[in-house]
């Protein structure tokens, strides 16, 4: 298995419609502002945030449960910054939407601008034939308030091609976060 280089991103992207919309180079401004950069970067690809976001509240005094999951958990926000109380969690998707191939395995890192904040980006990985838009998961593990901005860089992908096809896709075992648009919640 190796990582692969901006190159190749580009190809899959340009070629298979891997990464839709897709940046062939970094941004780093806009407009004249400086902003959280995204697009494709040495070894890999820094996706955007969406302006959708789901905070949790504990206004209903629910508990999480994976197997019974209450969407009153959350509040509904859109906009171009999401405020995220302190030691709470929220979670949003990518702009970009992925369709990955057979032969790879993508791996998400939070961007260090954020994780220097206090705040850690968690994605499960996405695995071969997997599309959709990404649901981000942000934990605030400061004491503060934390920002989130929308259309900026929020994460980077890393994409491992293996020597050999897998036996059994994502696609294949028809797995239940497939083509998935919006923040999707947990399904059990």
């Amino acid at each position: 298995m190796s990582i692969k280089s901006d190159l190749w991103i580009r190809r899959q992207a340009e070629e298979h419609g891997m990464i839709e919309p897709f940046e062939p180079g970094q941004i780093k401004q806009r407009d004249g502002n400086k902003i959280i950069s995204y697009g494709t970067s040495s070894y890999g690809y820094d996706v955007r945030c969406a302006n959708e976001f789901k905070v949790f509240t504990n206004i209903n005094s629910t508990i999480v449960d994976p197997k019974a999951f209450d969407a009153r958990s959350f509040v509904n926000v859109q906009s171009e910054v999401c405020i995220i109380p302190p030691n709470s969690f929220a979670l949003a998707r990518t702009v970009e939407f992925f369709r990955i191939p057979r032969k790879v395995l993508t791996i998400c890192l939070g961007k260090s601008t954020y994780a220097r904040c206090g705040i850690i980006v968690n994605v499960t990985p996405l695995e071969p034939e997997w599309e959709g838009h990404v649901t981000l998961e942000f934990s605030n593990t400061t004491p503060l308030p934390a920002k989130i901005y929308a259309n900026e860089g929020i994460a980077q992908m890393l994409f491992f091609e293996s020597d050999e096809i897998c036996s059994v896709s994502y696609r294949d075992r028809g797995g239940k976060y497939q083509g998935q648009t919006g923040v999707t919640l947990p399904c059990a």
